[in-house]
C-alpha cells in the first residue's frame, strides 16, 4: 500500500492524498461504509459503487468468522469474491464486538475468551490466529487486535488495557511479518493507537505504533462514550506524534460534523453505523440538518429528501413518500434512508477534498458544521 499526499490546508491539519491498493485507489479524506457480514446492509453492490460512490468498504472479522466461517470464505478465494466487491477492503479484528457482544469473555495475555452471541460457542482470538483470521477474509487493510477501553475508565484500567493492546499488537506485527497473503495481492496492518483520554497514554501508544513503521495508523476507543471535546482534543494531540506521510484512520466516528472536525485535525479516514442504522430508523442526514422522517411535518413535504443532495434517491423520491413508506413499515423505507445518508456522507467527504485542494476549507467547514448539527 501506499499513499500519496496531494493538497494541505494552510489554515488547518486537514489534507487530501491517494491510498493506493491492488484492489484500486482510495481519495482520502474518506469514508468507509460498514458491511459487518460482507454486505452494506439494503445496499446493492451496484448502487454502492455508482451512486454513493464507495471506494472501500468494511467486513468484520468477528461476524464473518462466526458466520460463514473461515473454510467458506476460503473456498471462495476470500470476501472479495465471495461478496462480489472488486474494490479495497478493510477488516477490523473483532475485538470491539467480542467485548460489546459477548455475554461472557475473558481478557488474557494470550488472547480473548469469548461465546458466540449466536449459539453460545466457546471461542478465543489471540493475535496470531486473529491476524491468519483477517489473512484469510483478504483485507486489503488488516488491524490490530486490540481492546477497546471505555470512554469513561479511570486511568489505572486505562493504563491496564494499553498495557495488553500493546503485549498483543508486538505479536500481531510478528506474525503478520512471518506470514504471507493468501490471494496473489498484497495485505497492509495498521496498528491501533488506544489509551483513552489520557494524553500520556495516548502519546505512548502513539510512539510505540509508529515505532513498528507501517503503512498507516488507526485511532481507536473514541466516541465510546467520552465527551466529544475529550475526542477533539486527543486527535490534536496525536497529530503531531502520527507520521505525516502515512494515512491515519479514526475508528467508528461519527456524524458528519464529527467527520469534518476530524479532517481539520488531520484525520484521513472513518467509518460508521450511524448512516445505515439510523437511517433504517428514520434519522437522515442532509446540508441543511437532521430529519427525523417519522415526524408529521413532512407528510405533505414533496420536496426532495435533500435539494443539495447528489444520489439517485435524492433525485428521485420526496420527503412525503418517504415517511409514508417509513410510517408503513415498507422495506423500501430503509433501503432509500440507508443509500442517501451513505450517499450523503460520501458527499461530505468529497466537497472537503474539494474545498482542501480550493484552499477555503476552513471557512467552509465551519459554515457546514453550523447547519449539519441544526434538527430540523
Amino acid at each position: 500500500m501506499r499513499f500519496n499526499l496531494t493538497h494541505r490546508d494552510t489554515q488547518t491539519n486537514a489534507r487530501c492524498g491517494v491510498i493506493s491498493t491492488d484492489h484500486g485507489d482510495i481519495l482520502t479524506p474518506i469514508f468507509m461504509p460498514v458491511g459487518t457480514v460482507g454486505s452494506v446492509k439494503g445496499v446493492y453492490h451496484r448502487d454502492l459503487k455508482e451512486d454513493i460512490g464507495a471506494q472501500i468498504i468494511l467486513g468484520n472479522t468477528y461476524h464473518l468468522y462466526l458466520r460463514p466461517g473461515l473454510d467458506v470464505l476460503k473456498a471462495a478465494g476470500g470476501l472479495h469474491k465471495f461478496c462480489s466487491w472488486d474494490r479495497p477492503i478493510l477488516t477490523d479484528s473483532g475485538g470491539f464486538q467480542v467485548f460489546s457482544l459477548s455475554p461472557i469473555r475473558k481478557l488474557t495475555e494470550e488472547g480473548c475468551i469469548f461465546r458466540s452471541h449466536i449459539d453460545g460457542s466457546k471461542h478465543i482470538f489471540t493475535p496470531e490466529n486473529n491476524v491468519d483470521t483477517q489473512r484469510i477474509i483478504g483485507a486489503d487493510i488488516i488491524m490490530a487486535l486490540d481492546e477497546c477501553c471505555p470512554g469513561d475508565a479511570d486511568y489505572n484500567y486505562a493504563k491496564k488495557s494499553l498495557d495488553l493492546t500493546e503485549k498483543w499488537l508486538k505479536r500481531c506485527i510478528s506474525h503478520f511479518d512471518e506470514t504471507e497473503p493468501l490471494y496473489g495481492y498484497s495485505q497492509t496492518f495498521f496498528p491501533i493507537v488506544q489509551g483513552c483520554i489520557y494524553p500520556d497514554l495516548r502519546t505512548r501508544a502513539a510512539e510505540t505504533a509508529v515505532s513498528y513503521e507501517r503503512e498507516g495508523y488507526a485511532i481507536g476507543g473514541l466516541a465510546v462514550g467520552e465527551p466529544v471535546e475529550k475526542m477533539y482534543e486527543m486527535i490534536e494531540l496525536l497529530h503531531p506524534l502520527l507520521p505525516a506521510d502515512k494515512p491515519r484512520y479514526l475508528m467508528g466516528v461519527g456524524t458528519p460534523s464529527n467527520i469534518l472536525e476530524a479532517i481539520s485535525r488531520g484525520v484521513d479516514m472513518f467509518d460508521c453505523v450511524m448512516p445505515t442504522r439510523n437511517g433504517r430508523n428514520g434519522m437522515l442526514f442532509t446540508w441543511e440538518g437532521t430529519i427525523n422522517i417519522r415526524n408529521k411535518k413532512w407528510a405533505d413535504d414533496f420536496s426532495p429528501i435533500d435539494p443539495q443532495g447528489t444520489s439517485f434517491v435524492d433525485r428521485t423520491y420526496t420527503k412525503a413518500y418517504l415517511r409514508h413508506l417509513t410510517i408503513a413499515g415498507e422495506m423500501l423505507a430503509a433501503e432509500i434512508a440507508s443509500e442517501h445518508n451513505l450517499a450523503f456522507y460520501l458527499d461530505v467527504v468529497t466537497k472537503a477534498r474539494e474545498h482542501i485542494a480550493a484552499g477555503d476549507f476552513a471557512q467552509w467547514k465551519d459554515q457546514a458544521v453550523r447547519k449539519l448539527d441544526e434538527r430540523l
